[in-house]
């Protein structure tokens, strides 16, 4: 029998992150976690440090989306653990496998208040899947094991572990922990056979793909499912690259300000399958779209965790599997002799056509509707499109197209200042890829200083700066609410171009739709990180209707 080595808490909890394939960690240090950063000092880890917490916590996002494996940050305590807390919150909403590690104050100091002391099962214990703090470097094998199994395990999510300082430099002889897999959740055959029935049984049915724990694998066998069964597949909020925008079964994505036709459509639809997705607020349209808590359809709700089946709406027929499992299972289903719904699927997707490949005009010299068009045409089909929120989201979700796993990180939880951080976490994993960044003048701010990280680490990722001088989401809702009563939503901005420039970066302005092609493909040719500084009409507040528009609509309502 191999006796281990005595090993210092933080080589210990290092080993244990390359036993589990850990390739990436993102940080930003502090002196609560010192013996981490000199394990890692010699470790086959590569260490992106990040310019601030909430950026750091927003690239492992990242990762974990892109590779279904929890991505890892190291933040200190007290400020660099609250700063973090936005990627914990969207993890969360968006089913991200994560793990925070946060350095904590010594172990005999804890009670006292002492400097930067929190309680983080307390801060942390209602937005993350699992709280802990580790007491004994003996025990951090079992403890980071869990971790991996919890963010992995079921639906997605954080996990956040705290550090006792005096704990990573105390000494243990233990054993490395083996390499963790999630446990596939199958769908039991009574379920698939009770499935097939009732798509047998179904004249207008339609599929809606969600959430997260999906697989590659997992989209190309639904993708063989739709295609047996000529199903017409949506898309929940900011999850189109769960199938291909190309494919002729799609008929986009139910989100905010979906297509009328596409709501409609679900709407009259006699069966519903939801997979993976809860149906939220923003998907289901302030939880309009179907009846609570039985909804008028059919509904089949397949999903990973036991404790959504019937949470809000109560199905038909609830299936506990995970979206590869129940994908894979699919295959044993037989579409009828006679399928009834090849006819709507066609019309869903002319719809979807109808509602994407024409932009409607907006006011001012740059159109970007146009724009996103141009993009749709020269992105490769493996580029990363990341945003944050805002309502120039709109415009990418709408006619951009998504067509492959991994296409789309974007936040369901409608946090700002994700899209930076996200596309420096996916060109530091998958550098052979394009990855584009969307942000709003507002959204911009929050993360923009981690486009400094992408210059460091000489990651060229392009973003694209959409500035209307205010916060416009808010201002949309605040003329909606309050009209011509503008408060607290107007916004005084840099030359973002020249910011990208100080940094070491490419920046160029556009003023009209014409400058954009030009601008976006020497930022390309320059090899850096780039900003384009894209300067719209405030009266752009969507594709479909302006600001006075809204106010005047509010006005007439309130006379």
């Amino acid at each position: 029998m191999t006796t281990a080595a005595l090993r210092t808490g933080g080589k210990i909890l290092v080993d244990q992150l390359v036993a589990q394939g850990v390739g990436h960690v993102f940080c930003v240090p502090g002196e609560s976690y010192l013996a981490v950063l000199d394990a890692l000092h010699d470790a086959r880890v590569e260490v992106t440090i990040c310019r601030q917490e909430g950026g750091a916590a927003m690239m492992a996002d990242a990762t974990g989306r892109l590779t279904g494996r929890p991505g890892v940050a190291f933040v200190t305590r007290g400020p660099g653990a609250t700063n973090a807390s936005p990627g914990i919150h969207i993890a969360d909403h968006d089913s991200s496998p994560m793990i925070l590690f946060i350095g904590q104050i010594d172990r005999a100091m804890r009670g006292r208040g002492a400097f930067q002391e929190m309680d983080y099962r307390a801060v942390f214990g209602s937005f993350a899947k699992w709280v802990t703090e580790i007491d004994d470097p003996a025990r951090i094998p079992e403890i980071v094991s869990r971790a991996f199994h919890v963010a992995m395990q079921g639906r997605p999510g954080p996990v956040v572990i705290a550090l006792p300082e005096d704990m990573l430099t105390g000494e243990a002889a233990v054993a490395d922990a083996p390499r963790v897999e999630p446990a596939p959740i199958w769908p039991g055959l009574t379920q698939m056979a009770e499935l097939q029935k009732m798509l047998w049984a179904a004249e207008r049915p339609v599929a809606i793909l969600g959430g997260g724990g999906w697989t590659p694998r997992a989209i190309e066998a639904f993708q063989r499912f739709a295609e047996r069964f000529d199903l017409p597949v949506a898309t929940s909020f900011r999850r189109a690259m769960l199938f291909s925008g190309d494919h002729p079964n799609y008929a986009g994505e139910i989100g905010i300000g979906p297509n009328p036709k596409l709501k409609a459509r679900i709407d009259e639809a006699d069966l519903v399958l939801l997979i993976g997705g809860r149906m939220s607020e923003m998907p289901s349209q302030s939880y309009t779209l179907f009846d609570i808590p039985k909804p008028k359809q059919r509904f089949v709700h397949v999903h990973a965790d036991a404790g959504e089946l019937g949470r809000v709406y109560h199905p038909t027929l609830g299936i506990l599997a995970s979206p590869p499992a129940f994908c894979a299972q699919l295959e044993s289903l037989q579409p009828p002799n006679a399928i009834l719904w090849s006819e709507r699927t066609r019309a869903a997707r002319e719809d979807y056509l109808g509602w994407t490949e024409q932009a409607p005009a907006n006011p001012g010299p740059v159109q970007l509707g146009e724009i996103m068009l141009w993009l749709r045409r020269r992105l490769p089909e493996d580029a990363i499109i990341c945003n944050g929120a805002g309502n120039y989201a709109i415009w990418p979700q709408r006619f951009l197209r998504y067509r492959r796993f991994g296409a789309q990180l974007a936040p369901t939880s409608g946090s700002m200042g994700f899209g930076v951080p996200a596309a420096v976490g996916a060109k530091r994993l998958q550098p052979e890829r394009t990855v584009v960044a969307f942000a709003g003048d507002g959204c911009f701010l929050m993360n923009g200083q981690e486009f400094a990280t992408a210059v460091q680490y000489g990651l060229p990722i392009l973003v694209v700066v959409v500035d209307n001088a205010m916060y416009g989401t808010i201002r949309a809702h605040q003329e909606r609410e309050y009209p011509g009563r503008v408060s607290g939503t107007e916004l005084r901005n840099p030359d973002f171009a020249a910011y990208a420039r100080a940094f070491g970066g490419h920046g160029e302005s556009v003023a009209t739709t014409a400058d954009f092609a030009p601008a976006f493909e020497r930022a390309l040719a320059s090899g850096k990180p780039a900003i384009l500084h894209v300067k719209i009409d405030p009266e752009a507040i969507s594709p479909t209707t302006t600001l006075s528009q809204i106010r005047s609509k509010a006005q007439a309502a309130k006379a």
